[in-house]
């Protein structure tokens, strides 16, 4: 994965909204030729958003301001975006990625609309921001803007790579026209419940010809299919769904941009990629948002009580059902009641194998042979289960009891007792038949 480094500059203040500039480091993709056939180049690129509105409260003191290079050179790829013209919600979360020890991924390449030549004018960009770990993901167009005077000069500095004229200060200018967009681009929901997969576009043109249509599709383990296909035409809205209870609001979709995918009654087979499509003019563009299943496993104890009656080795079972996904950690403890500190005895335990049920989920059965000598009444034996779906691990308790009087501490006279009483029983009953 590329190493991205974040820098920002406060650069404007309107209407009581902070602006600032976000320099990403990125790769800029191309096709290569070569004996084994097409393949991708990758050149080292930076992408400066200029004028992102932010909501948060940035102090001047904590800003790193972007400072054009001094020497500009035609080698370097240096896209200089004003960003203004459409909005990306929530694009503050790039400013925080650093601090928050997050990892952003930044692709762009060239990018033709529908309707248009490969050497048409203007050119367009395209560029894929990810940010890992939460934090809005984007896929933006850029209009690359040419000045015809610069153009024309002989002494304009031209991109070695890209053969387009760059600014006195050696950027390539450019103006976002289109962007896809989700805030939420990975989503964890338990099983059963109601989901909404954001995601959303904005345009800085709407064409009289708009032919805006919605595609969500999703795919799994190299299986795939469309969700949902939404098409706005003269007669009215078209819609196409393959699973039952997804939807999206075509008046949301026309209105607001808000292209939503909701799913009601989460199955684990719902799990997987889905892939967010927007047609609109010239411009079709996707984000991709994952959804992951998640469901806590139910922990219990086989036994409500224990008791040892006399020094046999004794299992303990401690069993979770019904999770998902499939990892889950099982751990056991043990705390005497002398002591304060627990003892960690998850080395000398079993379990079974993951069992999977009809709706997907696993269960499994962890075992514990304890030794009662070692292990007095008080003492406190803790089965510990982790798992993705719980916030903080789960743990159930059970504690060794003091035998109750009148039961026998040892298991062996308990049976010598009852073999008496049986032959006795039968001695006075041959003596009665006599």
């Amino acid at each position: 994965m590329l190493e991205i480094f974040i820098f920002a500059s406060l650069h404007a203040l309107a209407q009581g909204v902070q602006v600032a500039d976000v320099m990403l480091s990125c790769s800029f993709i191309e096709e290569g030729g070569g004996m084994t056939g097409a393949h991708f180049i990758r050149s080292p690129a930076t992408v400066v958003l200029r004028d992102l509105p932010m909501n948060s409260d940035l102090s001047p003191e904590t800003i790193t301001p972007y400072i054009p290079p001094v020497t500009p050179n035609a080698d370097d790829l240096i896209f200089e975006a004003t960003a203004s013209s459409v909005e990306i919600p929530e694009a503050e979360s790039l400013l925080h990625a650093d601090c928050n020890e997050q990892e952003v991924i930044c692709e762009l390449s060239r990018y033709i609309p529908r309707g248009t030549k490969p050497d048409s004018v203007p050119v367009y960009f395209i560029a894929s921001v990810q940010l890992e770990g939460g934090g809005v993901g984007f896929t933006l167009v850029l209009q690359a803007i040419v000045n015809e005077n610069a153009e024309s000069n002989t002494a304009s500095l031209i991109q070695s790579k890209l053969q387009l004229p760059l600014s006195q200060w050696g950027t390539l200018i450019t103006e976002a026209v289109f962007v896809v967009f989700s805030r939420s681009p990975s989503v964890a929901t338990p099983i059963g419940e109601d989901t909404v997969l954001d995601c959303g576009y904005r345009q800085r043109d709407i064409p009289a010809e708009q032919n805006l249509a919605l595609e969500w599709r999703w795919q799994y383990r190299g299986q795939g299919r469309t969700i949902l296909d939404m098409k706005e035409t003269e007669e009215g809205t078209l819609v196409e769904v393959d699973r039952d209870g997804a939807s999206a609001n075509s008046t949301l979709l026309v209105r607001d941009g808000n292209a939503s995918l909701t799913m009601n009654k989460l199955k684990v087979s719902d799990e997987g990629t889905y892939i967010c499509t927007i047609n609109s003019g010239p411009f079709q563009t996707q984000q991709i948002v994952q959804l992951n299943i998640i469901q806590p496993p139910r922990v219990f104890f086989s036994e409500n009580k224990i008791t040892f009656q006399d020094e046999s080795p004794h299992r303990l079972s401690c069993h979770c059902l019904h999770y998902y996904p499939l990892d889950v950690k099982v751990e056991w403890f043990s705390q005497l009641p002398s002591e304060t500190e627990s003892i960690d005895l998850t080395e000398g335990a079993s379990s079974s194998s993951h069992r999977q049920h009809s709706d997907g989920t696993f269960s499994l059965s962890s075992f514990l042979i304890v030794q009662p000598s070692e292990h007095p009444p008080g003492t406190v034996f803790t089965c510990r289960v982790s798992h993705v779906a719980l916030q903080a691990p789960s743990e159930v308790n059970l504690t060794v009891l003091t035998p109750e009087p009148g039961q026998f501490s040892n298991l062996g006279e308990y049976y010598w007792m009852i073999l008496v009483t049986l032959i006795l029983s039968i001695v006075f009953l041959y003596q009665a038949s006599r």
